[in-house]
């Protein structure tokens, strides 16, 4: 595959082998493109069924993580690996195919289609996207252990049709070891957790939390909440809101800064970020996520049990059109140590009796 093959689907045929039955593949357009490699939307010629290629260029002296990731997640808000395999280049470069499930939209396009037309997202979508990218995490971050560390709009696929989410591009994912340094400078600038603009290396999947409580704020408002242009600036854009960290919050992100040199800036209170109409459960559960010091910030269980998302939990709620919601309460194992006055928040009696 290469960047300027526009005419991709003319060209392109794939042909692999999985348990002795021949798959092939028509690749059809460019979906992405980036410093990791390309995606590419495809077509099973046996079945057609549409699917998500990402190629990437493969260092034969390691295993790919993010093959290694996604081989151990299964979950309806997790994009689904269907299978994998190697290509070389006349150059003798080795890629790795990633065939996944192919979701249509993002999180970005469907805010940007939005924003376009000057409306701002209708509460229950918002409610509907953050409750079910709150679901994949506590997933990703219990049972395999995971932190995603690029949690962003653009990293959020949507069905347009049935408002299901999925968490994809694990490119930057990583089982966090407590005492093993990983490396600071990860996670899109707007997203970006305030101990990794710190420098901290000994960090938690509460990265990810803050991500996505600065997504939740950008569907709110309809547009970032923190929009540095540079990563000093991002720091500047936090303390703007949030106001200048105490020595003990700086100490909480990142142990080894000492260099205590900020203007002193008092909070701007969270209902003052947001217009006047927004209900008081909204800001209650960005403040609880957007914190400095990442052991106050909730879990991404406890953020699901949040009364922001209890619309989602009445007995006959539906999407605006009537159809049903996606799945949205089979926690299975995410509830192993989770207490019962959890599980009762988290999955409404009317559907208690399908998991337990």
């Amino acid at each position: 595959f290469t960047k300027n093959q526009k005419n991709v689907s003319k060209r392109l045929n794939l042909s692999i082998i999985k348990d002795d039955v021949t798959i092939s593949y028509m690749a059809e357009r460019v979906v992405g493109t980036g410093s990791f490699g390309i995606v590419f939307q495809a077509k099973c010629l046996e079945t057609g069924e549409m699917v998500a290629i990402k190629k990437v260029l493969q260092d034969r002296r390691y295993k790919n993580r993010e093959l290694q990731l996604m081989r151990s997640m299964i979950h309806s808000n997790v994009v689904s690996l269907k299978h994998c395999f190697f290509s070389t280049t006349s150059r003798d470069e080795l890629f790795l195919n990633l065939v996944m499930e192919y979701v249509p939209e993002t999180l970005y396009r469907v805010l940007k289609h939005y924003s376009n037309a000057k409306q701002g997202m209708p509460l229950i979508y918002v409610k509907l996207y953050t409750y079910q990218l709150f679901r994949g995490l506590a997933y990703i971050h219990t049972v395999p252990g995971v932190c995603h560390r690029d949690v962003k709009p653009q990293n959020v696929l949507v069905d347009p049709l049935t408002h299901q989410v999925k968490i994809c591009d694990f490119g930057s994912a990583k089982v966090l070891v407590a005492g093993e340094p990983n490396i600071s400078y990860i996670c899109s600038r707007y997203y970006r957790a305030p101990e990794l603009i710190f420098g901290a290396t000994e960090y938690t999947t509460s990265i990810d939390i803050w991500s996505a409580g600065c997504v939740l704020a950008e569907l709110l408002l309809g547009q970032p909440l923190f929009p540095g242009e540079s990563a000093v600036d991002q720091l500047v854009e936090i303390i703007k809101v949030l106001g200048t960290p105490t020595r003990e919050e700086i100490r909480c992100m990142n142990p080894n800064y000492t260099e205590f040199r900020f203007p002193q800036i008092k909070a701007h209170p969270w209902h003052k970020v947001f217009h006047k109409k927004m209900p008081p459960e909204a800001i209650d559960l960005a403040s609880r996520l957007l914190q400095y010091s990442p052991s106050l910030r909730c879990t991404a269980l406890d953020a699901c049990a949040h009364p922001f998302f209890d619309e989602l939990r009445e007995p006959n709620a539906r999407l605006p059109n009537g159809r049903p919601f996606p799945p949205l309460f089979n926690f299975k194992h995410e509830l192993a140590n989770a207490s019962q006055d959890l599980i009762n928040r988290l999955v409404p009696e009317h559907v208690q009796g399908w998991w337990f």
